[in-house]
């Protein structure tokens, strides 16, 4: 299958491993990649913060960017959610309304796409260690993804999936939110680190590195025996094959 690659702005300034590790999972799948490198933002900070024009220009080089064609994989629900619903707010009764209606169609965050596209959730990956899953907003009310990356979880090796309490609550992060309102988010994150604690694991996994990053600025701050990892790098783990990109 051919699909297209969305790397979010931030994941390729600050995670590109994990990028790189979304290509490795979805080769692994059978996937033919296209990456147009030219791309840039979905449009979702401008677009939280109220600025809707300055959203409308960054959104309209989106649907340029990507072909109406092809499924379009990115390793973060909070992208995909703000082109499968912002973009409701941007384009609808315009002259681009039926090429964004057919990218919304086809765009799919990560752990959709492995398991509802392309039926697959196995990987041969190898984590040693409990996890707690962290549900992000975007992931659970925007794209509905709820069991899919869980169902990924419980295929790797030597890692123990557990719950923890109130783990549909927002981590604190909300983009903007956390500058505004830094206290009130500080403490959101650390409702979130405890109730992963309480649980005695050694990971939080989620979908989104937005997210992760929030609470891994707090563990870190406060010397918290806690690592978060992304679906991606969860998945490639403990491969024996190295490809280098």
């Amino acid at each position: 299958m051919k699909i297209e690659l969305f790397v979010p702005c931030f994941v390729d300034q600050m995670y590109p491993e994990t990028a790189f590790n979304t290509i490795k999972v979805l080769e692994k799948a059978g996937c033919e990649i296209s990456y147009n490198a030219g791309q840039t933002c979905c449009g979702q900070p401008a677009y939280n913060a109220g600025y809707w024009e300055e959203a409308k220009e960054t959104g309209n080089k989106f649907l340029t960017d990507y072909s109406d064609q092809k499924y379009i994989v990115a390793p973060s629900a909070s992208c995909v959610g703000m082109v499968k619903n912002g973009f409701n707010d941007l384009f609808t009764n315009t002259i681009v309304h039926n090429k964004c209606r057919s990218i919304q169609a086809n765009i799919f965050e990560l752990s959709d796409f492995l398991v509802n596209i392309l039926k697959k959730d196995y990987f041969g990956a190898e984590l040693d260690g409990r996890a707690v899953y962290h549900d992000s907003c975007s992931g659970l009310r925007e794209c509905k993804i709820k069991e899919e990356p869980r169902l990924l979880l419980s295929k790797v090796h030597g890692l123990e999936m557990v719950e923890m309490k109130d783990t549909d609550m927002c981590c604190g992060f909300g983009g903007t939110f956390s500058v505004k309102f830094d206290a009130i988010s500080s403490a959101m994150a650390e409702q979130k680190v405890n109730r992963a604690l309480e649980q005695e694991v050694d990971f939080i996994i989620s979908t989104d590195l937005s997210c992760l990053m929030h609470l891994q600025g707090y563990i870190d701050k406060n010397n918290i025996p806690l690592k978060t990892m992304h679906l991606a790098d969860v998945l490639v783990s403990g491969w024996l094959e190295s490809t280098e990109y």
